[in-house]
């Protein structure tokens, strides 16, 4: 989440006024992020997200995101749905950006999970793959496999300004990836992106899963792969934990289950997604705006990651 268009005052209340939700009391832009525009919003009824959906989200998609959140709304799943507005419409136009209002959970995201949180939110992805396996629209991974290659020579000998050397390192990390990349593993509508700051907690207690926007069909353990490195490490990609890697797959697998061909594909797809944020967060330091309210994320951090499961990957998941 983060800010790059601004809302007044003015226009957030004639906004709310298509909604049955009250007057506007308050609204804070939420900088986290690099992805939309988000303002935590609270009126004189309740709390609520507002997104205002940025380059890099389609407005095209948008249909495919809110159908996703309803559908796992409907089978149970703690997630954040769109709210109509009186006439039933979920995307707005709002400063010039598509925009939808999205129910706010409750919770908070963990910046040092334990092993027990670890596990819940391995058990909440393998629902969630569960409840998707009907789901019946599909959508490309617009940051998928297919996308690595371009976005590499996109950002080109450019990158050696954010470490030397380090576009050799990523070009030979990608030709290894993409050479041994699996073909004929499940696929059904993943996240894609469950981040701890993805995952909203109350204790042990997974209450929210948020931020859909690179909700896709892919590979299913592939999720799985995204979500390990996301959690298992320290923020800066410097400290592994087995013990959280271990739970959030013995959550997984208890919850929704995990096959050999899975299981052993898990150390390429851990590199994959290693990759994959590896280039997303070097695209974004290079060229996030100066003035936008937003944290840009190191992307050696990532190639820290990718380094490890190189090295290690195959003892890692045996």
């Amino acid at each position: 989440m983060a800010v790059y268009t601004q809302v007044s005052a003015e226009a957030l209340s004639d906004f709310l006024a298509k909604f049955d939700v009250g007057e506007l009391a308050s609204a804070k832009g939420i900088a986290e992020g690099v992805e939309n525009s988000n303002y935590l919003v609270d009126t004189s009824k309740s709390r609520f997200i507002l997104t205002l959906y940025e380059k890099r989200v389609a407005e095209g998609d948008l249909p495919y995101f809110m159908a996703l959140l309803e559908h796992l709304a409907d089978k149970g799943l703690p997630v954040p749905p769109a709210v109509p507005d009186r006439d039933g419409t979920l995307i707005h136009q709002l400063e010039g950006r598509p925009a939808c209002l999205i129910q706010f959970l409750s919770g908070v995201s963990v910046s040092h999970p334990t092993p027990a949180q670890a596990r819940a939110a391995g058990e909440a992805m393998g629902k969630l793959h569960k409840a998707a396996e009907d789901f019946p629209l599909d959508r490309p991974n617009s940051m998928g496999v297919a996308e690595w290659q371009p976005l590499f020579e996109r950002c080109g000998r450019d990158l050696d300004g954010i470490a030397p050397g380090l576009y050799d390192r990523a070009g030979k990390a990608l030709d290894t990836i993409l050479a041994a990349w699996p073909e004929d593993l499940p696929t059904s509508a993943i996240h894609a992106d469950l981040f701890p700051d993805n995952v909203l907690m109350l204790g042990n207690r997974v209450t929210g899963l948020i931020d859909f926007y690179f909700a896709c069909t892919d590979i299913r353990a592939y999720d799985l792969a995204v979500m390990h490195g996301a959690w298992a490490f320290d923020g800066k990609g410097e400290n592994f934990s087995a013990e959280i890697g271990a739970a959030l797959i013995e959550g997984y697998t208890a919850s929704f289950g995990l096959s050999a061909a899975e299981r052993a594909a898990l150390p390429i797809l851990a590199e994959g997604a290693a990759l994959r944020f590896f280039l997303t967060r070097a695209w974004d330091w290079l060229n996030t705006p100066a003035d936008a309210l937003v944290t840009r994320k190191d992307p050696l951090a990532y190639m820290r990651r990718l380094d490890f499961y190189a090295a290690k990957g195959d003892a890692l998941f045996a």
